[in-house]
């Protein structure tokens, strides 16, 4: 299985971009990062001043309503990427042999917990966990 860029969105601002775009992505663990927002996050970082104002408040602090509205299809969007990233990475260590069992006990659930979120159902309407 090979897992891929391609598709994916900034984890910050939902841009999407990877392959195929010119919208280049790194990161990794399911969140990915633009190079817009790589500068912006650069420019605050070595500025006093703007580290102080991003510190003082959350940025939700700051947006009003219809920003707030506009932003959750992006928190959305970000959380499915997180979840598909997770879901391609038990697939990983299935195909590689690591069972139920272990999966459930790293995730701190039970064997059946683990398979019933990650299985993909429909290529294993016959099988058992």
């Amino acid at each position: 299985m090979s897992m891929t860029r391609e598709g994916r969105i900034c984890s910050f601002c939902a841009t999407p971009g990877g392959p195929g775009t010119d919208v280049p992505l790194i990161g990794g663990l399911g969140a990915q990062v633009c190079e817009s927002c790589v500068d912006t996050f650069h420019e605050v970082l070595h500025d006093p001043e703007r580290v102080a104002a991003a510190r003082a408040t959350m940025p939700w602090e700051r947006m009003t309503d219809p920003e707030l509205l506009a932003t959750l299809p992006q928190i959305l969007a970000s959380a499915e990427q997180n979840f598909s990233f997770a879901q391609e990475w038990v697939e990983m260590l299935h195909d590689r042999g690591v069972t139920w069992a272990e999966i459930g006990r790293v995730l701190g659930v039970t064997r059946q917990a683990a398979w019933e979120r990650f299985a993909k159902k429909s290529a294993s309407k016959g099988a058992t966990a």
